[in-house]
């Protein structure tokens, strides 16, 4: 899986302000903004980003995916 088809699978099921990926084809870092995270704790906001995946973590398509998730308020503190 490339980086570019790993984010329009991750965009498709999640609107994102924002979302980059950086790996090795079977380990991933990703980055990702959006609105939909409002009022989600950590582990509810990874959650929707697996269910993007469907069963392609389960069946070792992609290895592993570390992330850092947040709303845009939360990306835009970051960014200052």
């Amino acid at each position: 899986m490339t980086a570019d088809q790993l984010q329009a699978l991750i965009t498709a099921g999640l609107p994102c302000d924002h979302c980059a990926l950086e790996g090795d084809g079977r380990h991933w870092y990703a980055t990702i903004v959006s609105g939909a995270f409002e009022g989600k704790r950590l582990i509810g906001r990874h959650q929707m980003v697996y269910a993007t995946l469907g069963t392609r973590m389960q069946t070792d398509e992609v290895h592993a995916l570390s992330m850092k998730t947040y709303t845009p308020a939360e990306w835009a503190q970051q960014s200052a």
